[in-house]
């Protein structure tokens, strides 16, 4: 039987885990409930970023930008890549370098706008995003494990609440 204070898997108490950045019971439940989110998102985000590197020797931008160009076989200009990334075009150009020198990616001149380049995975390109996709799925699992699936589709559909009210809000 799991005491509140049971041990996890790298040692820290359930109780330690609660204490996101110092805060107390007394504190305000937004900020805690904030603090929490932020601290789940880190500690996935910092585990797919080491799994990343340790297995593929690629970085998590990388990823993110084949899967955008993977979801969009046709190919995207450097301007939706970089608004679908929410990175800067400076980011965007230097990603597509690298990309484009690997053989993961191509530049194609865009046939509506001779001043404009689409960027489009290549075929080795999609082989290799596809053999990542399938371990950072395993990966992600493996992280939300402490949820099942009904726990999954209830945190999703109430995270997607959360950010419907926060794009309604007034900055």
């Amino acid at each position: 039987m799991q005491t509140m204070d049971s041990v996890n898997k790298r040692g820290a108490s359930d109780r330690e885990l609660g204490r996101e950045a110092g805060i107390s019971p007394d504190d305000h439940q937004a900020i805690r409930l904030w603090l929490r989110l932020l601290a789940c998102s880190t500690q996935i985000e910092q585990s797919i970023r080491t799994l990343l590197r340790s297995q593929f020797g690629t970085t998590l931008p990388r990823f993110d930008y084949l899967a955008q160009l993977s979801r969009h076989p046709q190919g995207l200009r450097m301007s939706a890549l970089s608004s679908h990334l929410m990175v800067t075009g400076a980011n965007v150009t230097g990603l597509t370098d690298q990309l484009v020198s690997e053989g993961w990616a191509e530049r194609l001149n865009d046939p509506s706008d001779r001043r404009a380049l689409i960027v489009r995975i290549t075929p080795a390109g999609q082989a290799w995003f596809d053999r990542m996709a399938v371990e950072h799925e395993r990966w992600l699992l493996q992280l939300l494990g402490g949820l099942d699936g009904r726990e999954m589709a209830q945190l999703y559909e109430l995270l997607g609440r959360l950010r419907k009210g926060i794009a309604a809000s007034p900055e």
